[in-house]
């Protein structure tokens, strides 16, 4: 875990769930860690969490939707701390419901969280990363970016999305020694569920993880992992689940 100490990490989503154990994680593994999300308030109290136990860390608010927030945040990282190494767009909703529902305006908002704020992570560490010829990007995408199941159909129409822009970045990004990262998580015990507006939908995918679901800091030490490989190795998909978990 060499390769993390001394890094700048900055991470959207970062007041719950795999965020915030990615950030607890690598900060206690040596890294400066950016926190972003629209709760500012957790953001902030996490934050002193982490510089409370020797940590380097920062608490700016931000909508991953806003380009320029996107932006002024990662540019704010960089002011900061003086450089940045890696994002982990990370922030992500699952208002999972069947499409004869027409949860249209649930559809949008995926679309502009798990899509767009992808894009918008990945349009503001790029110029920085391009300039000092290095950097990582991970992009968190999911076991229904590989699946679909009942009720997935948008939600998993934006996690395939996401391996398919961070496929397309992996290949553009090669002169400027930049590795890209896809991470996709199974079952994991978040806030994820408390999207779901379709009661029936929501109880039975509560249901299904309480009964298989496995702790954020399993996201955290797959994160950590592939930021702490040497320099030329660039792990391009990580995919876990549950051991429990069939889908």
């Amino acid at each position: 875990m060499e390769n993390i100490k001394g890094k700048v990490v900055v991470i959207t989503g970062a007041s719950s769930g795999m965020g915030e154990a990615a950030a607890k994680h690598l900060a206690n593994l040596g890294a400066s860690v950016v926190l972003g999300a629209r709760r500012a308030d957790k953001i902030e109290k996490l934050s002193q969490q982490i510089k409370d136990n020797g940590g380097k860390s920062l608490a700016i608010a931000v909508d991953v939707t806003k380009r320029d927030q996107v932006k002024q945040f990662v540019d704010s990282a960089v002011k900061h701390f003086g450089r940045v190494d890696v994002i982990l767009n990370n922030a992500g909703i699952m208002p999972l419901s069947p499409i004869d529902r027409l949860n249209v305006d649930e559809w949008d908002t995926m679309i502009d969280v798990n899509i767009k704020g992808v894009l918008n992570g990945i349009a503001a560490v790029l110029p920085y990363m391009k300039k000092q010829k290095s950097g990582q990007i991970i992009n968190t995408s999911s076991v229904a970016g590989h699946k679909v199941f009942g009720g997935s159909a948008v939600y998993s129409a934006t996690k395939f999305a996401v391996r398919a822009l961070s496929e397309g970045l992996r290949i553009e990004v090669k002169p400027y020694n930049i590795r890209t990262t896809i991470v996709c998580p199974g079952a994991v015990k978040t806030e994820l569920l408390e999207h779901i507006s379709e009661a029936d939908i929501q109880q039975a995918n509560q249901d299904y993880v309480g009964a298989v679901g496995i702790s954020p800091d399993s996201f955290a030490r797959v994160v950590a992992f592939a930021i702490s490989q040497p320099d030329d190795v660039d792990i391009n998909e990580v995919i876990f689940r549950p051991t429990a978990q069939e889908l």
